[in-house]
């Protein structure tokens, strides 16, 4: 790797407010994904973001931005994008063409050789955003080249610890549709991250189209978010799941002095009935 990590920002304060989005596989305007208007789903969505979270300190969309990396779909999301008031940080899928991307937002931040991967230095620690992303391949690719500019993030981290944003999940999820389309590195990601003295505070990725947590056998923990337009019936044993609608969904991640905590929440809910305060004990 040569010169300096890329950076969008410093982010100074203990406590941060992140939107996350996920596999948006957004289609030229009109046409469907997997019998879903991708376009609605990520307008409500951003809707929904812009007028509940404006304090929100960065929006994430961790990949399969577009369903075939079309120029078209990719303009559309800058069209969608554009009103958003705080820093936006976009990763890379299977789905997405990594020319095309970078043709429609020729300023994001990218490494030395051409990955969209970048670093973002808080007070409550380092944030990476990885670049799995290979041409005709379903499954991630973390080669050498990354693996030397992960090296030198980690390393330039320091005492900080981690959180780490990327699109394959780096760890075995057990759900039989991804065995054999998940990240294809060998445990190579995943024990660089093991590696790092301060520790991982989580890793945040997307790609299952559904709901997932866990914490891996190193002690690291992990999320998923759902998809923000198709996703799958839950089943762990299918090869071929059904796919199924369903609201619109995103995720606040908050890093504070209560640690890293992740809220779903699923756009255009119909409430029935309010609550009672609870004063305890």
């Amino acid at each position: 790797m040569r010169g300096a990590l890329p950076r969008i920002f410093s982010f100074a304060g203990t406590d941060m407010k992140i939107i996350q989005l996920t596999d948006t596989h957004l289609m030229p305007p009109g046409i469907p994904a997997n019998g879903v208007d991708p376009e609605a789903r990520l307008r409500a969505a951003m809707s929904d973001i812009l007028g509940r979270h404006a304090d929100a300190d960065l929006l994430v969309i961790t990949g399969d931005l577009c369903n075939h990396g079309d120029a078209e779909a990719y303009a559309l999301l800058r069209e969608i994008l554009a009103p958003t008031p705080f820093p936006v940080r976009l990763l890379l899928g299977n789905h997405d063409r990594r020319p095309e991307f970078a043709a429609a937002f020729p300023d994001h931040p990218r490494d030395s050789n051409g990955y969209i991967q970048s670093v973002l230095d808080t007070d409550s620690g380092r944030l990476l955003f990885l670049d799995t992303h290979e041409a005709g391949v379903i499954g991630g690719i973390y080669g050498a080249d990354r693996l030397a500019w992960l090296d030198a993030a980690l390393a330039e981290a320091g005492p900080a610890p981690v959180t780490v944003f990327v699109h394959h999940p780096p760890v075995a999820d057990g759900i039989r549709h991804f065995r054999d389309i998940s990240l294809h590195d060998d445990g190579a990601l995943l024990a660089r991250l093991v590696a790092h003295s301060a520790g991982v505070r989580h890793i945040v990725f997307g790609h299952i189209h559904m709901p997932l947590s866990g914490t891996s056998p190193e002690g690291i923990p992990y999320s998923s978010g759902q998809s923000c337009t198709h996703r799958f019936i839950t089943d762990l044993t299918l090869p071929d799941p059904w796919w199924t609608d369903g609201n619109p969904t995103y995720r606040i991640l908050l890093i504070d002095e209560l640690g890293f905590r992740a809220f779903t929440v699923e756009v255009g809910q119909v409430p029935t009935v309010r609550a009672p305060i609870c004063e305890g004990p």
